[in-house]
């Protein structure tokens, strides 16, 4: 099976899973781009997945599924009318056609209704885990973020993340100010900066690094502890108080 980034919007990945001449997509916020992915390549689309509600996630799902009739697998409860094949945490989907199952995971944090899939080596997780970064909280608190990163930094180091937003220089920024004397974070943003001038993604990246320079994932480290404590002027404790400020922190940084 090969997976494949189509571009939409300004910085929203489409991933496109394919076995042969059969293909599923993953958060189709943009039918174009997919249908025109699709044509060119002379595919068939047998399923999209949907991780959350957002409109840059699911603005493509009716219209692709009307064209292909094909199922739509996303989170049981969600405000998103157009899910055909609800799914539940815990719960595993099999798609015969790409010879793949994958573990859905609840991962409410971003919003409520926000799901993962998961299969070895291979994490599609929407807006929750970015690349040196995290999900805004629109819905949910920072306690439930927290336990939903954890889930997911409990996952194999070798998975490969794939998340649907190109923001790792900007996620980058960020960290740098957050964890500044991380070697490995400071390596990192200089071979995503030469990928991003060259027109190439930075993505997927994988949880090991992710757990080796995202602030989001290292808030029990002293030196993230520190730089938090110090811009909120008060001592943190490691693990919720340490995330929860750099939360409030990104929002405004």
């Amino acid at each position: 099976m090969d997976i494949f980034p189509i571009p939409a919007f300004n910085d929203n990945y489409i991933w496109l899973l394919r076995e042969g001449p059969h293909a599923v997509v993953v958060d189709p916020g943009d039918a174009q781009p997919v249908r025109d992915y699709l044509t060119a390549h002379q595919l068939t689309l047998v399923a999209i997945l949907v991780t959350h509600h957002h409109a840059d996630h699911v603005g493509g799902v009716n219209t692709l599924h009307e064209q292909w009739s094909c199922p739509v697998y996303g989170p049981a409860i969600t405000p998103f009318d157009g899910i055909t094949a609800p799914l539940m945490d815990g719960e595993t989907l099999t798609l015969p056609m790409l010879n793949l199952t994958l573990q859905v995971m609840a991962v409410p944090g971003h919003t409520l209704d926000h799901i993962a899939f998961y299969t070895e080596g291979m994490l599609l997780c929407g807006d929750t885990l970015f690349a040196c970064g995290c999900g805004r909280l629109f819905e949910g608190t920072p306690a439930q973020m927290h336990q939903s990163l954890g889930r997911l930094a409990a996952l194999p180091d070798d998975t490969k993340v794939y998340c649907t937003h190109e923001y790792t220089l900007s996620n980058q920024r960020f960290a740098l100010a957050a964890d500044p004397n991380n070697l490995d974070l400071q390596i990192r943003h200089r071979q995503d900066q030469a990928s991003r001038d060259q027109g190439r993604p930075t993505l997927p990246t994988t949880i090991g690094m992710e757990k080796r320079t995202n602030p989001f994932l290292r808030h029990s480290e002293p030196a993230v502890i520190t730089q938090a404590s110090q811009h909120t002027a008060q001592a943190l404790a490691a693990g919720l108080s340490t995330f929860a400020a750099l939360r409030a922190w990104k929002d405004h940084f």
